[in-house]
């Protein structure tokens, strides 16, 4: 499994796609009912970390997950393999054993599900921050 990195580092560094403000409610909520009393502490926070991962686990990065196919969740492995993102498209099919030629359809659908897009030519990335680390965490 890949390095884990920190939960606010990842979402500043990766992306300013709407699902950040769902990744912050979620924290937000974990760490509330951590909180004793009426004041969120940074303790508080931090622990809640943990939780918050779980939450979206089960939960957000699942629901995306599930509406792949084998044959997609198999792409998604192989990138998320990789490490943190972009990925060559090249290399994304050199992990999976086949040429871009063949994945190149295979990619095309993943994209129209809203789970990839293409940073640049030749280039794929999640749409979503940290899905690469949900599918490394659960060893897909």
């Amino acid at each position: 499994m890949g390095t884990t990195s920190s939960f606010p580092e990842s979402i500043s560094a990766r992306s300013t796609y709407s699902p950040v403000t769902f990744f912050l409610q979620e924290w937000g909520y974990c760490a509330w009912n951590i909180a004793e009393g009426s004041s969120i502490t940074l303790m508080d926070v931090k622990q809640a970390y943990v939780e918050t991962i779980h939450e979206l686990d089960k939960g957000f990065f699942r629901v995306r997950l599930d509406r792949l196919t084998p044959q997609e969740i198999a792409f998604v492995k192989a990138m998320a393999s990789l490490g943190p993102g972009p990925y060559r498209i090249g290399q994304v099919a050199s992990k999976m054993g086949k040429t871009t030629s063949h994945t190149g359809p295979l990619k095309q659908r993943i994209v129209e599900k809203g789970m990839i897009y293409s940073p640049k030519h030749g280039f794929v990335a999640f749409t979503v921050p940290l899905f690469d680390e949900f599918i490394r965490r659960h060893n897909l």
